[in-house]
């Protein structure tokens, strides 16, 4: 979650702050400091290009309107933001081939699975071994799905999804509160005492 969150946290401040159109979110260009925080690399090149797409980007990240018109936008940075996330919950590449097909789009997969009601299928395996973060899983998910919304208007701004993914964390903390301290074998700091 501190991938996603910081990555997000980055984006809207671009968008804030800078009132800029990333227009080319992947996840090659998210570089991991030691701490895990992301940090966005490719940004600001976009005006060089003349706020068009140019045909190098990755197509998997491209959110429909851009693949007709050519044109980047804040929200297409979300729905690009939004196939990132599916990309870190579900282990596959927006454009993994298998088998000489010409690949999956990461979005349509996700929601025919999710559809089938086999949510835990979409998930990366590695990731499912660790059952603590299951609900946090699935709240991504549903972050993720509101993001790319074949329909622009209905994508939250970046702003509106850091606060979710913000008040995940929020929950979650919250929740880890309440178990130390209603956990009688923990200490009032929440360890475990010696004996």
């Amino acid at each position: 979650m501190r991938i996603a969150l910081s990555t997000a946290r980055g984006l809207a401040h671009l968008h804030v702050s800078g009132k800029v159109v990333h227009g080319n979110i992947k996840a090659s260009n998210v570089l991991l400091r030691p701490d895990q925080d992301a940090c966005i690399s490719d940004f600001g090149l976009n005006p060089l290009f003349g706020n068009s797409t140019p045909p190098s980007r990755v197509a998997g990240y491209r959110a429909p309107e851009v693949l007709e018109t050519r044109k980047v936008t804040f929200k297409s940075d979300v729905y690009s933001f939004g196939v990132l996330l599916l990309e870190l919950l579900t282990g596959k590449a927006p454009n993994q081939a298998s088998l000489g097909e010409e690949g999956i789009d990461l979005p349509r997969w996700v929601q025919s699975v999710v559809r089938e009601e086999w949510t835990a299928e979409v998930f990366d395996v590695e990731l499912m071994r660790y059952h603590s973060i299951e609900e946090e899983m699935v709240q991504l998910l549903q972050i993720a799905m509101t993001c790319v919304s074949t329909v622009q208007d209905q994508r939250p701004s970046m702003q509106e999804v850091v606060r979710m993914i913000e008040e995940m964390n929020r929950v979650e903390t919250d929740d880890g509160l309440r178990q130390s301290s209603d956990d009688p074998s923990k200490g009032s700091d929440g360890q475990t005492p010696p004996t």
